[in-house]
């Protein structure tokens, strides 16, 4: 029955749909600001040097959206009747672009040179791959145009993704009771890291000389640092006081790991299901990677309005939180 309870949880993380708490109004809950549009914006990322958020969102078929920092305004980026579609050489074993059943989840952006930066997205729905766009800055609103895919390996389901330095990718697959990382370059297949199973790994990032991964241990309540490509494996880890879902670079070279708690495991599930969100909260906490130190920064009740955070980035002076559950908004903490 435990195992099976786990599973579920698992389940209704990545695929739940429920809108009960979508609200039509987007006034603030005391010092909490919220900037209302995407719905249930599961992941987030900042574009380079630009005001605008790439935000996902698996509702129904599923959208990425931009977000504009300054006029707080969101668009559906894709799919959209302007997105290009452009096969890149480097994905040739992707069957093509299919629209129908996007749902996104985690993504990943990677700063290019001229403007021109990468966007990963885990996606489900009609097919279960890593979906590649490129993002163009402009003038106005960023340009997007889908270069490719990676299809996931058979009974894999992913959930975040981080590209890596040698121009490939590694993402998690999060399993309850165990899951662990797979990582995948160009001409090669998919292979699991060694060292990364853990129960339910979610969010993922890396260093930037590509030796370490930073992984969410959403079933552990930790944030894992794993070796990676060195000679001998090493796994070392530091404990959060909740569940941790995506984790993000800060500005200054720590971590924000988001996530959620209650009372008891089987609380994530009861407040997503059935709306029964006693002691329920969104947590962010703030990781020193090199000491491996935490350090609590939002502690934020569940409520009609913004039901669980997944993930927390820094935009200017304000630390905003994306969540699921149906939810049309983002919060916005002022940062600490």
């Amino acid at each position: 029955m435990r195992k099976i309870l786990k599973s579920s949880i698992c389940v209704l993380l990545l695929f739940t749909s429920w809108n009960g708490f979508a609200a039509a109004e987007c006034d603030a809950d005391g010092d909490v600001q919220f900037l209302c549009g995407p719905v249930s914006p599961e992941d987030l990322a900042q574009v380079p040097d630009s005001p605008w958020v790439v935000a996902s969102g698996m509702e129904d078929e599923g959208y990425l959206y931009f977000t504009n920092s300054d006029d707080l305004s969101t668009i559906v980026a894709y799919p959209a009747a302007n997105a290009g579609h452009e096969l890149n050489d480097r994905f040739a074993d992707c069957p093509g672009p299919l629209i129908s059943g996007f749902r996104p989840h985690g993504v990943n952006l990677v700063r290019g040179g001229n403007g021109i930066h990468t966007l990963l997205v885990v996606r489900h729905g009609d097919r279960e791959s890593i979906e590649v766009f490129e993002i163009e800055e402009t003038t106005s609103t960023p340009e997007l145009t889908w270069i490719g895919c990676v299809m996931a390996p058979d009974g894999i389901v992913f959930n975040s993704v981080v590209a890596t330095p040698e121009r490939g990718m590694a993402a998690t697959h999060m399993n309850l009771p165990m899951g662990a990382v797979y990582e995948w370059q160009p001409g090669a297949d998919w292979e699991q890291v060694p060292g990364s199973v853990s129960a339910g790994p979610n969010g993922i990032e890396i260093s930037p000389d590509g030796k370490w991964f930073y992984i969410g241990g959403w079933g552990t309540r930790s944030i894992i640092k794993l070796s990676r490509g060195q000679s001998e494996v090493i796994v070392n880890s530091v404990d959060l006081p909740h569940h941790v879902d995506n984790v993000r670079w800060s500005t200054d070279g720590s971590l924000l790991a988001a996530g959620h708690v209650g009372p008891e495991m089987s609380s994530i599930i009861t407040c997503l299901s059935q709306q029964q969100c006693d002691g329920v909260s969104t947590r962010v906490t703030r990781v020193d990677v090199n000491n491996l130190t935490a350090r609590e920064i939002i502690n934020y009740p569940s409520n009609p309005q913004f039901l669980l955070g997944t993930v927390a980035i820094e935009i200017g002076n304000e630390v905003w939180v994306g969540g699921i559950a149906g939810s049309n908004r983002i919060a916005r903490f002022e940062y600490r």
